[in-house]
């Protein structure tokens, strides 16, 4: 559920702070005023595509917060935990928009991408905006809401998933059935094999060997150096670390007769003697097995050169080739041994097949059964909004594909008569603007509420009726909100009426700008606020009559 919504310096907008609670919250004003930038302001957090022309004029950036109580959530709650971005029981959303262009969001106070914060978003809030209705003109947004009717997500995911290992499994069935394609296969693979065993090395293997390659292209400066450093050593220079040594403790012996303190000095220069020599020896062995092998250091180089011909090659780092050479190795194997696969994977196929033929039949049962209930209820709700007479019925037809389809084994097709006597056709063929808003609002009430979103947003969905059908529409959004929190962007006075909650947006122009304000009505206010709507510019006191006993009504 939506607890709370900040918004700063959005288009009109300076800044404005809001409380939600339960139910049903309508939204009105004037025309012009802004009342749809709260909605604005809440598909920006959920992910929509910003531009830099809503940041309010003479501002550097536009920010927008919203927090979501997630009791009731366990879906966002799981996501938020995977992401590692959970935070006790509540969620918040924050985006800065700035003129330039750039966008940045947090989730829970954590920098986050756009697409994490559209797919939390998904499972927080619903948006109705006022051209969604559109959407039903399509087959598959009409399907996805049948399966959204009939509780269908489990059968439908099961369906998919099966379609697609069935077309895996045939991917792999050709693949190894390719004909002339396999024997060609067969040749390159075993090219391959044969160029990566020759050179690919283990990740150990590999390592020696590049040191091996960086000690044989330097020996010649390491003998040269190792030389120099045991002249520093031990040279016939009287300069020499090993003659300086030795004078060094011949005249710490001869003071320490004089002083014992001087004792555990002298004992200090015996240890050092004792390691300067074994440093001498070693270099000095080191130096008699440095490699000068140039014949060594060709193949090495070679090793090295080949194994950097074939990272290009495979577009592989050199660390992946012996990784590579294990998956080619594999591959031919099983494009070799064909035949014993291919009987594998023929009765794998018609496993899946069966298993797939089970799962549809039971999401084609399940759909059957819920377009019906759909039908009559849409049905029975478009004489409640003003089409009486008016019927929908929610067909299927049986898809041409004989495969495994990830959609199911039919397509849907909403079919409309807005008026009695008239025999149904296609929706996309036949509703008008109007008649296609109360079958989309019709619809809505229907499906929603089928999924566990806390907040439903309409945005004047309601445009285009009035009267009675208002007033009752405005009964099924007030009834919506009490399954889940519903926000509700109206100009109608029927609708607004039927709120839990009123808010009122108001434009005001001062020192030359202008501003919107936005303010929670208490009962004083829906009155007023109410009889603006119906009452228009002159506001009488027998509006005002009408408006406290429609607010009355409504709330009873």
């Amino acid at each position: 559920m939506l607890t709370s919504l900040y918004v700063r310096h959005l288009a009109v907008v300076e800044e404005a702070d809001l409380a939600f609670g339960p139910g049903l919250t309508v939204v009105s004003g004037e025309t012009g005023a802004g009342k749809s930038l709260l909605v604005d302001a809440l598909m920006l957090l959920a992910g929509a595509r910003a531009d830099s022309g809503i940041v309010r004029a003479g501002s550097d950036r536009a920010e927008l917060a919203a927090e979501f109580d997630l009791a009731n959530l366990p879906e966002a709650h799981d996501w938020l935990k995977r992401e590692e971005l959970d935070e006790d029981g509540t969620c918040q959303l924050r985006r800065v928009i700035r003129t330039e262009g750039s966008s940045r969001a947090w989730i829970n106070g954590r920098p986050a991408t756009i697409g994490q914060m559209s797919e939390l978003a998904a499972l927080l809030v619903e948006i109705h905006g006022q051209h969604e209705h559109q959407a039903l003109l399509e087959r598959t947004h009409q399907m996805n809401l049948l399966d959204a009717y009939a509780e269908n997500e489990a059968r439908v995911a099961q369906v998919r998933d099966l379609a697609q290992q069935w077309r895996d499994v045939g991917a792999r069935i050709r693949k190894l059935a390719g004909g002339e394609d396999r024997e060609h296969r067969l040749e390159l693979l075993r090219h391959e094999l044969s160029e990566l065993e020759k050179w690919a090395l283990p990740a150990a293997e590999l390592a020696d060997l590049e040191n091996s390659h960086k000690r044989l292209a330097n020996a010649g400066k390491l003998v040269e150096g190792v030389t120099g450093v045991v002249d520093l050593l031990d040279g016939d220079s009287e300069f020499a670390l090993r003659s300086s040594l030795t004078r060094a403790h011949t005249e710490l012996s001869r003071l320490a007769t004089l002083d014992d303190r001087l004792a555990p000095l002298l004992e200090l220069l015996d240890n050092a003697q004792i390691q300067l020599n074994e440093a001498v020896d070693g270099l000095g062995r080191y130096a008699q097995d440095v490699d000068l092998d140039p014949e060594r250091y060709a193949e090495v180089d070679t090793h090295l050169t080949r194994l950097h011909e074939l990272s290009r090659k495979h577009r592989l780092h050199v660390t992946e080739l012996d990784a590579k050479r294990i998956a080619v190795q594999n591959e031919l194997t099983e494009l070799e041994n064909a035949g014993d696969a291919l009987e594998r994977l023929d009765a794998q196929r018609a496993q899946l097949q069966r298993d797939y033929d089970k799962a549809a039949e039971a999401l084609s049962k399940a759909r059957q059964t819920a377009a019906k209930r759909l039908g009559k209820e849409v049905s029975a709700l478009m004489g409640e909004l003003g089409m009486a007479g008016g019927v929908l019925q929610v067909t299927l037809e049986v898809a041409d594909n004989s495969d495994p389809d990830p959609q199911g084994r039919e397509r849907c097709e909403l079919l409309v008569s807005a008026n009695p006597g008239q025999p149904p056709r296609p929706l996309r063929k036949v509703a008008s603007g109007g008649e296609l808003a109360r079958i989309s609002l019709a619809i809505e009430v229907a499906t929603l509420g089928k999924d566990t979103i806390g907040c439903m947003v309409f945005d004047e969905v309601d445009t285009g009726i009035g009267g009675a059908v208002a007033e009752v529409v405005g009964q099924k959004l007030r009834a919506l909100g009490s399954r889940c929190q519903v926000l509700c962007v109206t100009h109608l006075p029927q609708v607004a009426a039927q709120g839990h909650a009123h808010l009122r947006v108001s434009k005001h122009a001062s020192g030359g700008s202008t501003h919107t304000r936005i303010e929670v009505l208490n009962t004083e206010g829906r009155r007023d606020e109410l009889a603006r709507m119906l009452g228009g510019v002159e506001i009488t006191r027998e509006t005002r009559a009408h408006a406290k006993k429609m607010l009355e009504q409504a709330q009873a």
